[in-house]
């Protein structure tokens, strides 16, 4: 029972540690907002205490993609409810929604976010 219980936890620890070795902490963007991975995209939120919202893409590298084409859906919890919305492609990296009540960072919730060829990410903040 003792070897099976450590191969377990072993198995637990492995796990941790892969997930945090590939997993990138949330940093501050470039627009100023919380940016963390989306797939293979990095996201930046920024909401500034309006009910209009952006999220900014860019690759790995840090590089601007252009939104055109891309689709999200958010859902972030303001007041203990949650609140969801669409983010529709605005100019160059940017998608912009309106949530129904004002949103300001730090913001809890999470983006859905599909990819002009149909591949998905999730942002959470």
């Amino acid at each position: 029972m003792k070897r099976k219980l450590s191969k377990t936890a072993l198995s637990f620890v492995l796990s941790l540690a892969a997930t945090s070795a590939f997993a990138h902490e949330p940093t501050t963007g470039p627009n100023g907002g919380l940016q963390v991975d989306a797939g293979a995209y990095h996201a930046e939120l920024v909401a500034d205490g309006s009910t209009k919202v952006a999220l900014y893409l860019s690759d790995a590298n840090g590089k601007p993609v252009p939104a055109a084409g891309f689709k999200a859906s958010a859902i972030f919890i303001v007041d203990g409810k949650p609140q969801r919305f669409a983010l529709a492609p605005a100019e160059g990296s940017k998608l912009m929604g309106e949530a129904a009540v004002p949103l300001a960072m730090p913001a809890k919730g999470a983006v859905q976010l599909t990819a002009p060829d149909g591949q998905t990410g999730q942002a959470k903040f």
